[in-house]
């Protein structure tokens, strides 16, 4: 765990806790902290909150290193300004991979229908 979501419980309780949210798929609450600041977050999976709590630990002291900003409100707006434009160039990336799948995809069913088709037709015939 990085120093961003640093935990308030003993290694063995929070392995507990995992385990249980895990086993019967309950939500716990687990503390992280952001920027310094500590928060209380419940779900399922303790160990994504903390990967989470760490991605947008280290953007907001990214942003903070490139820019003169102190104000943590700004820096929360400005990573999460860069998260969004992360998103949405792997979302486009995504759709067009996406895209070419479903027509190579539709271009082999087609492909196959016709063979399929064929040999049927053929076996008729013989």
């Amino acid at each position: 765990m990085g120093s961003a979501a640093r935990k308030f419980e003993s290694r063995s309780s929070l392995d507990e806790v995992m385990w249980m949210s895990k086993q019967n798929g309950t939500a716990s609450s687990v503390r992280v902290e952001i920027y310094d600041q500590p928060y209380n977050l419940r779900g399922t999976d303790p160990d994504y909150i903390f990967k989470l709590a760490d991605f947008v630990d280290l953007k907001m002291r990214t942003v903070a290193e490139q820019t003169s900003t102190v104000d943590s409100l700004r820096l929360a707006v400005l990573a999460a300004l860069n998260i969004a434009d992360e998103y949405h160039i792997l979302k486009r990336k995504y759709d067009a991979i996406s895209s070419e799948f479903n027509q190579r995809a539709s271009h082999l069913s087609g492909a196959l229908d016709e063979i399929l088709k064929d040999q049927k037709d053929h076996r008729r015939a013989g």
